[in-house]
């Protein structure tokens, strides 16, 4: 466990005034009558990334390039870090923009993090991934080099050393240069808590010890509120290792309750955290706080999580939908019981 110390160590030494998590300008309207099936969207893009993607499928780069700049010129490092991914995901099936960017502005750091990101997600389904990963690390040493404050590359290095099985005296390095850069950044959280699950398989005690002491010393509206109910999901899913006490999962689950309160309701920016922390909510069994979850969730189902259990995550995520409105219906609020996740248990 000696990775734990200087984890948190780092995230409180040095730490710049924190930026407030900032979604999308949007309008915030509250969610009114629940929409139907065929109304609810999977992964649905916000107001700023949308008509990025629909400019990218007519194979024109400016506008990604744009909103990369954007989140780059205002520090708003937790949307860079969303919006790099759906570009990087889009550009795996249609690489046709990227590359003409890439080519006309090789040198832009907004294109060298989506190169970054791209050659590392296209390694990881690879047998051989470890090797490959190892052969891409100058993209990500040069993505770092673009911008010397941008934390993001340093989340895509994070979770490249998981991939290519490093150490965890290069890991640690890796995270002190990260959190020197955005002490709460979400994403740089999250990787290094799957770093902690996969290195210590079963070792769930040691990722909540990370996950709660990085919200409790994270501002009431950083998305690390939420990194106890991510450590929650995975000790529901792993189905090893000690057990974990109820009231550390119930703990998570409230943490990441009032952070999804400050959030407008029906906005695809906070359905990320939402729709994990509804699962980690129909788990433990407690229906009306997961039904509370569903309605600010709205519209907007998200692949992850309900895709590690279905092929159909749209599908998959309706089903509970209707099941958390059943128990709702008959009374049943909630339970003192919360077990661990079967194959093909929710």
């Amino acid at each position: 466990m000696a990775l734990l110390p200087p984890f948190i160590r780092t995230s409180r030494m040095n730490r710049p005034p924190s930026r407030p998590v900032r979604g999308p300008s949007r309008r915030d309207a509250p969610a009114t009558a629940p929409p139907a099936d065929d109304e609810v969207l999977l992964d649905a893009p916000d107001d700023r990334l949308g008509p990025v993607l629909v400019a990218a499928a007519r194979g024109e780069y400016t506008p990604a390039a744009e909103l990369l700049a954007a989140t780059r010129a205002d520090a708003d490092w937790e949307n860079r870090d969303r919006y790099a991914r759906r570009l990087t995901a889009f550009a795996r099936s249609r690489d046709e923009w990227y590359e003409e960017w890439r080519t006309a502005a090789p040198h832009d750091p907004d294109a060298l993090l989506v190169g970054a990101q791209l050659a590392v997600d296209r390694c990881w389904g690879s047998p051989a991934r470890a090797e490959l990963l190892r052969e891409v690390s100058p993209l990500i040493t040069a993505a770092a080099h673009g911008d010397l404050s941008d934390p993001v590359p340093w989340r895509i290095a994070l979770d490249h050393a998981r991939g290519s099985t490093a150490g965890h005296k290069y890991f640690e390095e890796l995270w002190e240069a990260a959190v020197r850069r955005a002490p709460h950044h979400y994403g740089c959280h999250v990787a290094a808590l799957r770093y902690l699950a996969a290195f210590w398989h079963g070792s769930h005690h040691a990722c909540f010890d990370f996950a709660d002491l990085a919200a409790q010393d994270a501002p009431a509206g950083s998305l690390v509120q939420a990194l106890p109910a991510r450590a929650a999901l995975s000790y529901l899913t792993d189905g090893c290792g000690p057990e974990v006490p109820r009231e550390r999962l119930d703990a998570a689950a409230d943490r990441a309750i009032a952070l999804s309160a400050r959030f407008p309701a029906a906005d695809p920016w906070p359905a990320e955290v939402r729709n994990k922390l509804m699962y980690v909510l129909v788990r433990l069994e407690r229906w009306a706080d997961a039904e509370e979850q569903l309605r600010l969730i709205g519209p907007y189902a998200t692949s992850f999580p309900w895709g590690r259990f279905s092929e159909d995550p749209l599908g998959r995520f309706l089903e509970i939908r209707d099941e958390i409105r059943r128990k709702t219906a008959a009374g049943h609020p909630g339970s003192e019981h919360a077990g661990r996740a079967r194959s093909g248990d929710h």
